[in-house]
C-alpha cells in the first residue's frame, strides 16, 4: 500500500498532538532499536524476544549505543517471571495494591511482545459477557440473520485470532459470572460460537494479562478454577525511598512534557518529602524508625504521588514562577491523606503537629500545610 507524505506527516503530527500515547508510539524508537539489534530466540508473532521484552521494561543499554529507558523499577525477577509466563500458555496476573504501576506494566507488556496494547476490556461491576466473548450488530442480526458479519468480536477473541496479547483490568471488578467466561477460553484455547456451530481457536502467540487490586478481595474474588488458569506475579510498593523518589521523578517529567510543563532539578526536593510524608503515613512509622504515626484511609500511593507533583507543577507553571514549591503540593497532599473527614483529618493535623513541624528544613512545608489544612 503507497501512502502519500501528506498522509503520513498527517499521522505524525496527530501522535504529537494526542495527550496520552500508547506505548507502543511513545516508545517506537525505543523498541525499534531492540528489534534491530534483537538476535535472540523470539517466541511465534512476539516482535521481541523475551530478554529484549525485559530489557524494554526495565532498561540498559544497547550495544549502539542506544538508551532504553525504564519503564518499570522494581525486582528484575519479578519482570523476568512476568515475561516468561506469557511465553508459555498460562495467562499472566498482575496483583497488588493500588498504584503500584499493574495497568503500566500490562500496557508495556503488551506493547513489546505484541506491538499493540490497545486489545484491553476494562473491567467494571456492569462489564457484560459480551465485553470478554464477543457481540451482536443488531442491524445487521435482524436484517441477515447469525452470521459472521453480524458479529462483533471482542479485544480477546481478537487477539486469539491474530496470536497477540489481550488486556483485561481490574479482573476482579467483573461479575463473577462474566469472569468464568475465561475458563474454557484460557484453557481450551478455544471460544466457541454456538450460534453459528462455529468456533475461534487461538493460535501461537496468543495470551492474556489480568491485573487485579489487592484491595479488591471480597468485591469479585476469582473461582478457584478460573485462578489456576493464571500465573500470579505480585507487584510490590517500592522497596526504598530513593527508588519511589526515582519513578515519581520520571513519570512527572513524561506527564509534564506532555503538557509542556517545564521540569527544573528544583522540583526534585518537593517530590522526596512527597514521598516521605506518603512513605511515612503508609508504613505508620517515621523514616528514621523512631516515631510511630498513624495511617490513614487512603493507600497513598506512588501513582498517587505522581498525581500531586504533576498537579503541584502546574500551579507553579500557571500561577507561581515556575519553581515547585510546597505550597504548590500541601493542597495536593492533603486531599490524597483526608479521605475521611473526621478520622484522616485529626490523623494528618497529628502528623503534622508531631512530626513535619519538628524536622530540619521542613519549616515552609509546615506553614504550607497547615494553611491548606486549616
Amino acid at each position: 500500500m503507497t501512502v502519500s507524505v501528506d498522509s503520513t506527516t498527517s499521522a505524525t503530527a496527530h501522535q504529537d498532538a494526542v495527550l496520552r500515547p500508547h506505548a507502543e508510539h511513545a516508545f517506537a524508537a525505543e523498541l525499534a532499536a531492540l528489534a534491530a539489534q534483537d538476535d535472540r530466540p523470539r517466541p511465534q508473532r512476539w516482535q521481541l524476544s523475551p530478554w529484549a521484552v525485559a530489557t524494554y521494561l526495565l532498561g540498559g543499554t544497547l550495544p549502539d549505543g542506544t538508551v532504553i529507558t525504564p519503564k518499570y523499577v522494581g525486582p528484575r525477577r519479578i519482570v523476568e517471571v512476568a515475561v516468561t509466563t506469557l511465553a508459555t500458555d498460562r495467562a499472566l496476573l498482575l496483583l497488588g495494591v493500588p498504584g503500584t504501576a499493574k495497568t503500566w506494566v500490562s500496557e508495556h507488556l503488551a506493547a513489546a511482545v505484541s506491538g499493540d496494547s490497545t486489545l484491553l476490556v476494562q473491567g467494571t461491576a456492569g462489564t457484560p459477557e459480551e465485553a470478554i466473548r464477543y457481540g451482536w450488530n443488531y442491524a445487521q442480526l435482524l436484517a441477515h440473520g447469525p452470521s459472521r458479519d453480524a458479529l462483533v468480536p471482542s479485544p480477546v477473541m481478537r487477539a486469539m485470532a491474530d496470536g497477540m496479547t489481550a488486556r483485561v483490568e481490574e479482573l476482579t471488578r467483573i461479575p463473577a459470572d462474566v469472569q468464568d467466561s475465561l475458563i474454557t477460553l484460557l484453557s481450551e484455547k478455544t471460544l466457541p460460537i454456538p450460534e453459528l456451530g462455529q468456533e475461534v481457536q487461538a493460535v501461537r502467540g496468543f495470551n492474556l494479562i489480568a491485573t487485579a487490586n489487592d484491595r479488591d478481595r471480597g468485591v469479585n474474588d476469582l473461582s478457584s478454577a478460573l485462578r489456576r488458569r493464571f500465573n500470579t506475579v505480585v507487584l510490590p510498593l517500592p522497596e526504598s525511598a530513593d527508588a519511589e523518589v526515582d519513578i515519581v521523578a520520571r513519570r512527572v517529567d513524561q506527564i509534564g512534557r506532555s503538557l509542556d510543563l517545564p521540569a527544573g532539578p528544583e522540583g526534585i526536593d518537593e517530590i522526596r518529602r512527597v514521598v516521605t510524608v506518603f512513605r511515612e503515613l503508609r508504613d505508620g512509622v517515621t523514616a528514621d524508625g523512631r516515631t510511630k504515626v498513624k495511617s490513614p484511609s487512603g493507600t497513598l500511593s506512588t501513582a498517587e504521588a505522581i498525581s500531586v507533583v504533576t498537579n503541584g507543577l502546574a500551579l507553579a507553571t500557571h500561577f507561581g514562577d515556575g519553581v515547585l514549591r510546597p505550597g504548590d503540593v500541601a493542597a495536593g497532599i492533603l486531599g490524597a491523606v483526608v479521605r475521611d473527614p473526621a478520622a484522616d483529618r485529626v490523623i494528618w493535623q497529628e502528623y503534622l503537629e508531631t512530626v513535619v513541624r519538628e524536622r530540619d528544613g521542613w519549616k515552609d512545608f509546615y506553614r504550607a500545610c497547615r494553611e491548606v489544612s486549616a
